[in-house]
């Protein structure tokens, strides 16, 4: 499924709600279930928040037998020192915990090459 959304913070809730109801055509583990919510939420989020204002967040969910693949991407440029490596901030509470969160709950993460100012991030995760 690809769907294209406005660039504003219910954009991620949507995204939650969509692939929950697509995970709950799967025999997806509910350990991934909600490994997979926390990815689409921290991708989406970010996406809306470093995206260009005018800029919409396009996403992609791929799911067969085994394997769960998103694909988030909008226009834009990633964070300066923006990395899967990086570690979570000490507190919690400060900002900046998303890419390390992608990184810990996801089997791959990536941000790939696309399209000039385009930002695209590629997570998986296995279903079982």
């Amino acid at each position: 499924m690809t769907l294209s959304l406005p660039r504003q913070p219910s954009s991620v809730t949507r995204a939650r709600h969509v692939l929950a109801t697509l995970l709950s055509l799967t025999d997806a583990a509910e350990d991934s279930r909600g490994h997979l919510a926390v990815l689409i939420t921290e991708a989406c989020a970010n996406a809306v928040i470093h995206a260009d204002l005018d800029s919409v967040v396009d996403l992609a969910i791929v799911i067969d037998d085994e394997v769960c693949l998103l694909k988030v991407g909008n226009r834009g440029s990633t964070p300066d020192g923006a990395g899967l490596d990086a570690e979570l901030p000490a507190p919690l509470t400060v900002g900046g915990r998303g890419l390390p969160l992608i990184a810990a709950l996801s089997d791959t993460a990536a941000f790939v090459a696309g399209p000039p100012d385009q930002v695209l991030l590629h997570i998986t995760k296995n279903l079982d």
